[in-house]
C-alpha cells in the first residue's frame, strides 16, 4: 500500500511536477503479464522516475548497499526501498549473479513488470556501457519480453555525487518489445546470452543516442580512479619555505 501512497500522494505528483516528463512509446509496455523494462542507468532519480510515470507497478534489483548503509539515513534508505518493494541483490562474490536471477524470475513468475539496469551500475559520464548478460538469463528462462527503455536528461538534473536534483524537463522512452523465443532452449549458451544482450544494448543505444562504450561500466571507474590515484601519487613536492 505505501508504495501506491508514494507514487500517487507524496513522491508521484512532486516528481512530475519538478521533471515534467515526457513520455513516449508508452503503449509498448503490456497492460498485463511478466515482462522486463531494461533501461540506461544515468541517475539516482532513475529509480523513482520510471515507478512514477508508469500505469503498473515496477520492482527493480537494487544493489545491497541501499539496504545496509549505517546510521538514521541508513536506516531510512533501507526502509524506503523495502517499502516500495525493490529487492536488494549482494553484487559482490561468485554467486552475485545466480543471486540476482534467482531474485528476478522470482518476479517474473508472478507475472509481474521487473526493471533491470544492463549496464550494472549507473553511468559516470553520460554514456552507455556494454550490458551484462544477467538481462538476456533473465529473459529466456523467463520467456519474457524485454521493453528497451531511454531515460534522457536526468544525468543533467542529478549526475553522480549530486545530492539533490535540479529540476529540469527529461524524457523517457520505451521501445518495442524484443521477443528472444528464436533462443528457447539455448539459455544456458554463453555465446546466445551476448548476442540478445548486445540486441537490447543496441536498442537502448537508438532511443537515448548515448555515446557508446564497449566495455563495461564497472571496469572503466576502477581503472579511471586507479589513474587519478596513480596521477596524485606522482605530484612533486612543494619545497617549504
Amino acid at each position: 500500500m505505501f508504495y501506491y501512497v508514494l507514487k500517487y500522494v507524496l513522491l508521484g505528483p512532486f516528481l512530475r511536477m519538478a521533471f515534467r516528463p515526457r513520455i513516449e512509446g508508452l503503449e509498448h509496455v503490456p497492460e498485463d503479464g511478466a515482462a522486463i523494462v531494461a533501461g540506461n542507468h544515468l541517475s539516482f532519480s532513475d529509480h523513482f522516475l520510471m515507478p512514477a510515470i508508469l500505469k503498473r507497478r515496477i520492482t527493480f534489483l537494487a544493489k545491497a548497499e541501499y539496504f545496509t548503509g549505517p546510521g538514521l539515513k541508513g536506516r531510512l534508505t533501507a526502509a524506503f526501498f523495502h517499502s516500495v518493494g525493490q529487492i536488494p541483490v549482494d553484487r559482490s562474490g561468485k554467486q552475485a549473479g545466480q543471486a540476482a536471477l534467482h531474485e528476478g524470475l522470482g518476479v517474473l513468475s508472478k507475472g509481474e513488470l521487473l526493471g533491470i539496469y544492463p549496464e550494472g551500475t549507473r553511468s559516470h559520464d553520460g554514456r552507455l556501457y556494454k550490458g551484462k548478460v544477467g538481462v538476456a538469463a533473465m529473459a529466456l528462462k523467463g520467456r519474457v519480453p524485454v521493453i528497451p527503455c531511454a531515460m534522457i536528461g536526468t544525468f543533467e538534473a542529478q549526475p553522480p555525487g549530486k545530492r539533490l536534483p535540479s529540476p529540469r524537463r527529461i524524457t523517457i522512452r520505451f521501445g518495442e518489445p524484443l521477443d528472444f523465443s528464436r533462443y528457447e532452449g539455448m539459455e544456458d549458451e554463453r555465446a546466445i546470452l551476448r548476442a540478445a544482450t548486445d540486441e537490447i544494448m543496441y536498442a537502448i543505444l537508438r532511443l537515448s543516442d548515448q555515446e557508446y562504450v564497449d566495455e563495461y561500466a564497472a571496469v572503466v571507474k576502477a581503472e579511471e580512479a586507479a589513474a587519478k590515484k596513480k596521477q596524485g601519487r606522482k605530484l612533486p613536492r612543494l619545497p617549504l619555505n
